[in-house]
């Protein structure tokens, strides 16, 4: 991250937190052999109550369904967080076993850092004050639910926290809101969940 800070010696308060997620983490590096995982350290992680990481998604939230978006709910946003961005995507289109493009299926921008998560089949209208919409591969704002043509598709929902609020965006694509967010990006994590049509 290309930015200019100033090293300041922390507070006693501080110096006890950093030594206890410094043994934390120790602890949790000797359990896993050594190796240590974005959700191993309790920091930003995402979940859904509609289904859980690697699983499928329910129909209902997809092209066969009702193509609302699922319910999410967030926890860990690290201090200094100034606004969230969340992007669902899907790697494999068109077919997995020959992937040629990533579909965008949601892209939202400037979620409030206060918020902590999207109710199931959010409206525009309803979501968190101050939240931007980006377009879809739909050429539109809002949810598209997976629909794959062929193959079981993975569909990465990915949180982003900026230590910025995104400027001189108006319903900007997936590219515009990563190039805007480059370099402000503090924490990540995702929710991975996947789907193919039933035959």
């Amino acid at each position: 991250m290309n930015h200019t800070t100033t090293v300041r010696k922390p507070s006693g308060r501080a110096r006890a937190r950093i030594i206890r997620r410094a043994f934390a983490v120790s602890g949790i590096l000797a359990a896993s052999g050594g190796a240590l995982h974005a959700e191993d350290t309790m920091n930003l992680t995402l979940t859904s109550a509609a289904f859980s990481h690697g699983n499928g998604i329910p129909a209902k939230y997809t092209c066969e369904g009702n193509d609302v978006s699922p319910p999410l709910t967030w926890k860990g946003v690290p201090d200094g967080t100034r606004s969230l961005v969340l992007i669902v995507d899907d790697p494999d289109a068109p077919d997995p076993k020959a992937p040629k493009l990533t579909w965008v299926h949601w892209v939202l921008y400037n979620i409030p850092a206060t918020a902590a998560g999207l109710p199931e089949g959010v409206a525009s209208s309803a979501l968190p004050a101050g939240t931007g919409e980006g377009i879809n591969d739909w050429k539109r704002t809002g949810y598209g639910g997976p629909c794959p043509p062929i193959g079981r598709h993975r569909y990465f929902h990915k949180l982003y926290a900026l230590d910025t609020v995104l400027t001189g965006l108006q319903k900007p694509a997936k590219a515009q809101v990563e190039a805007a967010m480059k370099g402000h990006v503090i924490a990540k994590t995702e929710l991975v969940g996947t789907y193919q049509k039933g035959r």
